[in-house]
């Protein structure tokens, strides 16, 4: 087998061959790029590799024209139809890279698409049956390639996704940065100049160069800019991070967290914990004596999350504490606070509460229910159980409601325990939830044990479920031991 080369010849397989590598270095490069979006790196995965197989079958076909061997000829007319094919879906992919970047409207996008797959089609209808009749392209007696009289029809579906891609560029060049735009232009004039260039070059084909050379730019370009919006949304996230972190702070900071509480009254012992999720929540807790001898105690949970919710704990904590203060009574306290909070709540955002006044020298008490979990009571030497009764709406859920009380007492030796969903709803990595059973059955593993204890229990319960799925929601929760007045 001969292979005889002029110098134009050598020149053209050499600009071929750079470019198989710097393809091949691009497409390592979209590979390896972790932050791409997996949408982007497809598209751009398949247009690198279409490239490839249209310059890897034009080398291949440069190499093998004119040779005469045995079984050569079917060799070069497959590897032209492969050449071919990849240049039309070549075109599709950039069209497709440059729809995505215009950011159609949904609606338009479909149909968009649509167009361009009967662009395809055409091309593969018009290629394949160029190949079958040899209408685009032919080889003579030697092998030499040569192009038939309608060769150009095998450029008509290509030249209108070029077309189609002009005027996506012009219609939405607002939605995308003006060096993106540029990048794209690029890859649609380049390969043309190229072609006018190449009439007086002798012979030496820088369509392929152009090609690449237009591709990898546009490929650089692209890739710088969304290397800059991912920092931008690195800083943005880094950021904001930072703000829901001091938020928890805050959020934390807003509740009574010194412990023992009351450290010279010895007629109850009290403990609270919250345990935030990832996110800031609305969860809080709250206890401060009303007077010598009465004791307010709070636990609730704002709907939503984040930074709004947060806010609106606080200020429903604030309100409680004030009215309750003030000598209303739980109901009193829930009726005022539900109508304060419901003026300007654009958020639509409300809060579960369950708010009891305890009389410390009697062990009697009342208490209200707005939309909470039940309260656990156990009695002395017996078990924690539920207490169900009848629900008031959440404050903030609707106007002018009237909030309901529940009397309650207790006798010495009795322990009250109460808490936020966080805990029957903590969920193991089966999205199973934790329940009020198995709460139940943690918060019985030591009846008897300190309230400090009774809540440590209760997280070695929640902890051993869940078995370190993520949670969603804070867990907050509180227990109160009533041992009454020494006499």
């Amino acid at each position: 087998m001969d292979f005889v080369y002029s110098i134009q010849d050598i020149i053209n397989l050499l600009l071929v061959a750079v470019g198989i590598g710097v393809c091949f270095l691009c497409l390592l490069q979209i590979t390896v790029s972790d932050h791409l979006r997996k949408e982007i790196r497809r598209y751009f995965q398949v247009f690198f590799t279409m490239i490839l197989l249209y310059i890897t079958s034009h080398l291949i076909r440069q190499l093998f024209d004119g040779c005469t061997s045995e079984g050569v000829r079917a060799l070069l007319y497959s590897v032209t139809y492969i050449e071919l094919m990849a240049a039309g879906f070549m075109s599709f992919m950039m069209s497709v890279c440059v729809l995505v970047a215009s950011k159609v409207p949904k609606e338009r996008e479909f149909r968009l698409r649509l167009v361009l797959m009967v662009f395809l089609v055409v091309h593969v209808f018009i290629v394949t049956l160029g190949q079958v009749d040899g209408f685009i392209y032919y080889f003579d007696e030697f092998n030499h390639y040569g192009r038939a009289n309608l060769y150009v029809l095998s450029n008509i579906a290509p030249l209108m996704m070029l077309l189609y891609d002009s005027s996506l560029l012009v219609k939405y060049r607002k939605n995308m940065s003006s060096r993106v735009r540029f990048a794209f232009w690029m890859f649609i004039v380049a390969p043309l100049g190229a072609m006018a260039f190449q009439m007086i070059s002798y012979g030496i084909q820088f369509i392929i160069f152009a090609t690449v050379s237009a591709a990898v730019y546009m490929f650089t370009v692209i890739i710088e800019d969304i290397n800059e919006t991912y920092e931008k949304q690195q800083i943005i996230t880094t950021r904001l991070a930072t703000e829901l972190s001091m938020a928890t702070d805050i959020q934390a900071s807003q509740l009574p967290r010194l412990f023992p509480a009351f450290p010279s009254r010895d007629e109850f012992d009290l403990y609270a914990s919250m345990t935030p999720a990832k996110e800031v929540g609305g969860d809080f807790y709250d206890f401060f004596l009303i007077d010598d001898d009465h004791i307010a105690l709070v636990m609730a949970d704002v709907s939503g999350k984040g930074v709004p919710a947060a806010l609106f704990m606080m200020v429903a904590r604030v309100l409680i504490k004030s009215h309750m203060q003030n000598g209303e009574t739980p109901a009193q306290t829930l009726n005022s606070v539900n109508s304060q909070l419901c003026e300007g709540n654009d958020a639509h955002l409300f809060v579960t509460v369950w708010l009891a006044m305890l009389e410390i020298s009697t062990g009697k008490g009342v208490a209200v229910n707005a939309g909470h979990e039940h309260p656990v009571l156990r009695r002395a030497d017996g078990k924690y159980e539920l207490v169900e009764y009848k629900h008031s709406p959440a404050v903030a859920a609707l106007k002018r409601t009237k909030y309901k009380e529940h009397e309650f007492e207790l006798n010495p030796g009795d322990s009250l325990f109460v808490y936020t969903d966080g805990v029957p709803e903590a969920n193991n990595a089966k999205n199973e939830l934790l329940g009020n059973d198995r709460m139940l059955e943690a918060l019985n593993k030591d009846p008897d044990a300190s309230p400090k204890q009774v809540l440590d229990n209760v997280m070695d319960g929640i902890n051993a479920f869940v078995k370190g799925a993520e949670q969603f929601d804070d867990i907050t929760m509180m227990c109160l031991k009533y041992n009454g007045v020494n006499k």
